[in-house]
């Protein structure tokens, strides 16, 4: 359970491209860093993504799960549509200084193309529809894009120590994003948990991903990235996940662990199936594939073995193959306690109607060993 998925109550994308600034993309099934040619000019106008987390699914889990340090990170994946790419390219994130609206229109559902009238946020407005609420103004510790320009809109965020996240990608590299925010969730804590404003915390309005160079007027073209987004019908939706160590190992006394040798790994208790909100506690057994032969009353197979301390678990997508929660040595230990190994998995996070594979890696005196005998088991809603 030490790895635990939220997936953003609300994503869009906003353009500064003087066909769509009022343009709201609240359930697109994509987000995009682009860089849009004008139609008169021969500027490139850029594009900036917004996501935000539900503060009780924040609350829930830093307060109710998370035991000691945690972690936490935004992934995003990216579509095969990215293109025009530099040589290289770096991605910030900052946390929103404003409230926003999703809103629910699509890409052509522009005002100026059949006529709807565009709710949710866009790059003038953070709400948009009769509201029109334009974004706020520059304070400090707040910026915004292009201040001082003509197109002072594109939203708001903090900015300072603590603030900034940034990942740079090449073309030779997949583009998928992974951003480490663990302090950006620990301001966001800070003001969850406290009625009255916290001196270090900020409201959680999500966040603001843009590029690097995101300069409006570009005269070159910076290309194109494109990701799944909260409203793609695969199992790439951007995930929050937040991580912790939650193992322990304790022995029976008089035992030792596995070191060496073939072993065999089972999963006794694996019922198969299980709702999204069940926590289960995996059950593993392990003992030599040939024991040594010895005389006594009861059978070699009845007795408790354990792995090393250095022994990890990953769950893998069964279809796609795609790794779920992959072996890592800070937060998907195996624990142990009198009645041999196991680890808790929180179905709460993965992606329901859907198969998942169980895979166990040892490490011991002869390497690294990885098990995996197709243990599998689905979620359902």
């Amino acid at each position: 359970m030490a790895y635990y998925f939220l997936y953003p109550e609300k994503d869009t994308t906003i353009y500064s491209h003087p066909n769509r600034r009022d343009l709201n993309t609240g359930i697109v099934e994509t987000l995009s860093l682009d860089s849009e040619k004008g139609i008169n000019d021969s500027l490139y106008y850029p594009s900036r993504i917004l996501l935000q987390f539900k503060d009780s699914e924040l609350k829930e889990v830093l307060r109710d799960k998370v035991s000691g340090n945690f972690s936490a990170s935004l992934n995003l994946y990216a579509t095969e549509f990215s293109k025009n790419l530099p040589i290289t390219q770096t991605v910030e994130l900052y946390p929103l200084s404003e409230s926003w609206n999703n809103g629910s229109q699509r890409y052509n559902n522009h005002p100026n193309f059949n006529g709807v009238v565009s709710n949710g946020c866009s790059w003038l407005y953070k709400d948009n529809g009769t509201d029109k609420t334009p974004w706020g103004t520059l304070t400090t510790g707040v910026t915004g894009s292009f201040s001082g320009s003509l197109i002072p809109s594109g939203g708001l965020w903090y900015t300072g120590s603590g603030f900034e996240t940034t990942q740079s990608i090449g073309i030779t590299n997949n583009f998928d994003l992974n951003f480490n925010v663990t302090d950006q969730i620990k301001k966001f804590s800070s003001s969850l948990f406290l009625s009255q404003t916290y001196p270090d915390g900020i409201p959680n309005n999500g966040f603001i991903l843009l590029k690097e160079n995101d300069v409006y007027n570009n005269t070159s073209d910076q290309g194109s990235l494109k990701y799944f987004s909260v409203d793609t019908h695969t199992i790439f939706s951007p995930a929050l996940t937040i991580k912790w160590d939650d193992s322990s190992y304790v022995t029976s006394s008089g035992t030792t662990a596995l070191n060496s040798g073939k072993i065999q790994i089972s999963i006794n208790n694996n019922r198969g199936e299980y709702k999204q909100t069940e926590e289960k506690t995996f059950r593993i057994s392990s003992r030599k594939q040939y024991p040594t032969r010895t005389f006594t009353t009861s059978s070699n197979y009845l007795n408790v073995n354990y792995l090393t301390a250095n022994s990890y678990y990953s769950i893998e997508d069964y279809t796609s193959k795609e790794v779920i929660i992959p072996f890592d040595t800070s937060y998907t230990k195996l624990s142990a306690d009198s009645e041999g190994m196991f680890f808790k998995l929180n179905m709460q996070g993965l992606q329901p109607e859907r198969y998942y594979r169980i895979l166990i890696r040892h490490d011991n005196n002869d390497g690294i060993q990885i098990y995996d005998d197709n243990y599998y088991f689905k979620v359902t809603r």
